[in-house]
C-alpha cells in the first residue's frame, strides 16, 4: 500500500472495493478516508500490476496521431506498481520519449501504460490534471 505519510491516508484510492486505512492504526488520531466518501487525498484510481487489456500493438507514430486531452490523475489506474526514483528525480526525465503519457481505456477504466514518471511527478507538483494521450479499446 502506498501512503501519504504528512495525511496519514491510501494513495492508491481506497474505495468500495478497498477498505479505508489510517496508518498507525485506530488511535493514532489520523482522519480514516470512508470507501463510500469523496477521497481528496488520492494520487491514482488504483495502484495495478500488468496491463489487463490486450495488446494493441501500436507504433509510437501512431500514438503521436491521437491528440493529448485532460485526465484527472484519480481516474488512472496504474500498469507498473514499481517506478525507480532515479527515473522519477532525473531532470531529463521528461525529455526523451512521447511527451504524453499514453492511456488505455478498456471496460471504461483507464490505464496509465506509459509515463508513470510524468504522472508522479505532476502529482508531486501538487497538479492533478495531466494531458495524456487516450487509446480507446473495445
Amino acid at each position: 500500500m502506498l501512503t501519504d505519510r504528512r495525511a496519514g491516508c491510501d494513495v492508491s484510492g481506497a474505495g468500495a472495493d478497498r477498505p479505508a486505512r489510517a496508518a498507525g492504526g485506530p488511535d493514532s488520531g489520523r482522519r480514516v478516508l470512508g470507501g463510500s466518501s469523496r477521497l481528496r487525498n488520492v494520487i491514482f484510481k488504483q495502484v495495478g500490476e500488468g496491463r489487463p487489456y490486450p495488446d494493441h500493438a501500436r507504433t509510437p507514430r501512431e500514438w503521436a496521431e491521437i491528440p493529448p486531452r485532460p485526465v484527472r490523475l484519480d481516474q488512472l489506474i496504474t500498469t507498473k506498481n514499481v517506478l525507480d526514483l532515479h527515473t522519477v528525480l532525473d531532470a531529463d526525465s521528461t525529455f526523451y520519449g512521447d511527451l504524453f503519457p499514453h492511456v488505455v481505456r478498456w471496460k471504461g477504466d483507464l490505464y496509465l501504460e506509459d509515463g508513470l514518471h510524468r504522472a508522479l511527478r505532476a502529482a508531486l507538483h501538487q497538479r492533478s490534471v495531466l494531458h495524456v494521450r487516450i487509446l480507446e479499446l473495445g
